[in-house]
């Protein structure tokens, strides 16, 4: 019976309890124990380790395995640096109680400054006052300042025999390279869930713990690779109940929802049953699932369906649950890769979205509805292959059968009965013959820039004409030469409008000829030509020779005239038709006998 007065032992949580003491015990760092261990036999000893790799996958434990494992004396005392330390020594046993005067843990942390660093470098030089070397353990050292770092620099490189430095990080890119090139690199694995799985099993039978294969996989999955992580969590189910470690209870503390609630869940999404998933989501937040758990669940299904679509060997895998097996072999069949693609990236972004939202239900559900109306979209291969087919007269193919995965989604039915049925992309309405008739149709690249005009893009229009040198010209393709400074998406631009504007697929080409000049130039030339013409003209010769230093300031062309290209592109239209010299004026003026009537009283000229 057990005495009430005795003074209670106190608990040691499982992560401290069941910590290894022995390269033996580590699991899933083969490599580095294999490593670690031939260099140990060899007396290939490294003057400097750099451990890294997640939260609770043993880098600090490892630490201070091998200051054991240099230390080692052995149970006679006669012992050398050994892979399997005894565990008994001195030497060893105060290392794992921490209180060994040569081995020396610092948390860089909280000891971040050069005069921390400095107070270390000091004790270097001096030798272990009972170990074989002087240990120097520093914890999350990508902390360190870099004046810190850059005072270790030198002893890092060149410390003196009876010195070793085992550093260990989460954050390797943060330490300087500096730092790095003087160390041996080990990076220590996340531990795959099987493995954690059955860590957890052997821990729980330890501890007399009887416990449902289904929560510790909900734990091994939860642990996200950290053993460390994964035990705390196994303390907390443990401690959640008087009984055995059920699956429900450890879905309740984790926040999760059933693993068939949510395989459900993603059914009546990709049917587009919105109500009926709806009414899922609610039940499951009810009964205490996290809305972001929910939509990483989701995720989870997703990768998990994709790569059985994918890798079908994979549905056989021992360690895949038969809830998986059967479930996400279903959906494999009827779902497509791209239809997983598409729900694989609203998830994703919803997932964001819903970490971020003031209320995250809504958003979650939000998401739900979102990745059930497009799960009945077509794939992009499909959308490109109908377009093809309307383009070329081809009339559309027939609709395929009713079946799982006829086109690579699921649609409901009207009475809520989800079954599965092939999605066609809509149609494109073809374009009425007198529609046609009446889009234009430009015969010339000076007619097809008048349309940018035409339809109000006069920034796009500005650009064509300053930056753009036509090379080619042929209905629905034109090759140009852009000038450098000109922006790259105009050739986009002016073929996705035309395209729409006249109904006919313009292809627009940047080619490296020179081309002819700009429309700009071309106009500036037109009109520089024109005035050298009309200042030739009796009349006008007549006012500039009765004015000295007046100029011929604008050209009007006379009402009735069709401006010539690419004069008609322009703000200001100059010259004449189509490439011929400028009309006549209207007024002719006649030979005048008498020097003293003047020619222009009452007259009026262009």
């Amino acid at each position: 019976m057990t005495d009430p007065t005795a003074p209670l032992q106190p608990y040691r949580v499982l992560a401290r309890k069941y910590r290894p003491a022995r390269f033996a015990d580590l699991i899933g760092q083969e490599a580095l124990v294999r490593t670690l261990g031939n260099a140990l036999r060899t007396g290939r000893i490294a003057h400097a380790y750099m451990l890294t790799g997640v939260r609770g996958v043993g880098k600090t434990t490892t630490a201070r395995i091998i200051a054991r494992a240099l230390n080692c004396i052995g149970v006679d005392g006669k012992g050398g640096p050994t892979i399997d330390p005894c565990g008994v020594c001195a030497n060893c046993t105060a290392i794992a109680e921490d209180r060994h005067v040569d081995v020396l843990e610092m948390d860089a942390a909280s000891r971040t400054g050069v005069g921390d660093m400095r107070e270390l470098i000091d004790g270097v030089r001096y030798l272990p006052v009972q170990a074989r070397y002087k240990i120097y353990i520093i914890d999350e050292v990508h902390m360190l300042s870099g004046a810190a770092f850059n005072a270790l620099l030198k002893t890092l490189e060149e410390p003196p025999s009876h010195v070793k430095f085992v550093f260990a990080t989460t954050e390797i890119r943060k330490v300087p390279i500096t730092i790095l090139s003087r160390c041996q690199r080990f990076d220590l694995r996340r531990i795959e869930a099987d493995r954690l799985f059955e860590h957890f099993r052997r821990i729980a039978g330890e501890e007399g713990v009887a416990a449902e294969d289904e929560a510790l996989r909900l734990i091994s999955r939860a642990a996200d690779g950290s053993v460390r992580d994964g035990l705390s969590l196994l303390d907390q189910a443990i401690a959640l109940g008087d009984g055995p470690v059920e699956a429900a209870r450890v879905r309740d503390m984790l926040g999760l929802a059933d693993r068939g609630q949510i395989f459900a869940l993603f059914a009546a999404v990709m049917k587009g049953a919105v109500a009926d998933a709806l009414d899922r989501f609610d039940a499951a937040y009810r009964s205490g699932a996290d809305p972001v758990a929910v939509l990483q669940d989701l995720l989870g299904v997703v990768h998990m369906v994709t790569r059985l679509k994918t890798a079908p060997e994979s549905v056989e895998a021992a360690s895949l649950p038969e809830i998986e097996r059967v479930e996400g072999g279903a959906l494999a069949e009827a779902l497509s890769v791209p239809v997983l693609t598409r729900a694989w990236q609203i998830l994703l972004k919803g997932l964001g979205e819903t970490q971020t939202a003031p209320v995250p239900r809504q958003a979650a559900e939000m998401v739900l509805i979102r990745l059930a109306h497009v799960a009945n979209l077509p794939d992009p291969a499909q959308l490109v292959r109908l377009l093809e087919e309307q383009r070329n007269g081809a009339a559309p193919p027939a609709p395929a059968p009713a079946g799982p995965g006829a086109n690579g989604g699921m649609r409901a039915e009207a009475g809520g009965r989800p079954r599965p049925l092939p999605t066609m992309a809509p149609s494109p309405v073809p374009v009425v013959a007198a529609q046609a008739a009446e889009l234009p149709q430009p015969a010339s690249f000076a007619a097809a820039v008048a349309l940018f005009t035409e339809r109000r893009e006069a920034i796009l229009h500005s650009q064509i004409l300053q930056d753009v040198h036509l090379v080619r010209f042929d209905v629905g393709r034109i090759e140009v030469r852009l000038r450098p400074q000109a922006q790259r998406d105009i050739p986009n631009r002016m073929g996705s409008l035309l395209t729409e504007w006249t109904g006919r697929r313009w292809v627009i080409s940047v080619s490296d000829q020179p081309g002819e000049a700009t429309l700009r130039e071309q106009a500036a030339e037109a009109e520089s030509a024109l005035r050298d013409q009309l200042s030739q003209h009796p009349l006008v010769r007549a006012v500039l020779d009765a004015f000295p230093g007046a100029e011929i300031e604008r050209i009007r062309q006379p009402e009735g005239s069709t401006p010539a290209p690419p004069a008609a592109i322009m703000e200001r239209p100059v010259g004449g038709r189509g490439g011929e010299p400028p009309p006549e004026p209207d007024f002719v003026p006649e030979d005048y006998p008498d020097d003293d009537v003047d020619p222009y009283d009452g007259e009026d000229f262009p």
